[in-house]
């Protein structure tokens, strides 16, 4: 990636924005973790049972919303480095199967984080008398689920600058080479 005008290169910086949001989304999905609907909460009329919004709707609802954007920035930006056209021996089989590899394994974690994120979420939405989260039953998400999905979200941003950093275009040749008569 070229460099900008104060010197800070295009991968640096789609690396800081990734960093940035992917911190985001952690410290909403930890704070979602002390916020959601604990079974205490829960109200019960009979069959029927109630559960408060929480929270940790919003803070479940950031959370994928940021790691969402983090995700597309830093697989954009590295899958336009991977197919940007290249001289013929600057790419080797290796190094593109383990950018794939890197690839896929980035939104698969990110797919199982928002997974998380997403069920856990609508859970601390608030569930009325009779309506519940699922058939009328209410549910209460257990505990670890958001802190799971801030270790996913973690995992996930590792896996985006390690992505960056293995699809790097190779640095150009040095032109202080001196070439012998």
């Amino acid at each position: 990636m070229e460099k900008g005008a104060r010197g800070l290169s295009c991968r640096a910086a789609i690396c800081g924005i990734v960093v940035l949001l992917s911190a985001t989304a952690f410290s909403c999905s930890l704070a979602a973790e002390f916020h959601k609907v604990k079974e205490k909460d829960m109200k019960l009329d009979g069959s029927l049972c109630s559960l408060p919004k929480s929270s940790a709707f919003e803070l479940g609802v950031a959370a994928i919303a940021f790691l969402f954007v983090a995700q597309l920035v830093g697989t954009t930006a590295a899958a336009a480095n991977m197919w940007a056209p290249k001289p013929k021996k600057s790419t080797t089989t290796r190094g593109r199967v383990a950018s794939i590899a890197l690839l896929v394994l980035s939104w698969v974690t990110f797919a199982v984080a928002a997974i998380l994120l997403a069920t856990a979420a609508s859970m601390n939405h608030g569930q009325r008398y009779g309506r519940g989260w699922m058939d009328g039953d209410c549910y209460v998400a257990r505990n670890g689920v958001f802190g799971g999905a801030a270790a996913l979200v973690v995992v996930t941003a590792l896996l985006v600058v390690g992505l960056a950093f293995a699809t790097a275009p190779p640095p150009p040749p040095s032109s202080s080479a001196s070439t012998a008569s």
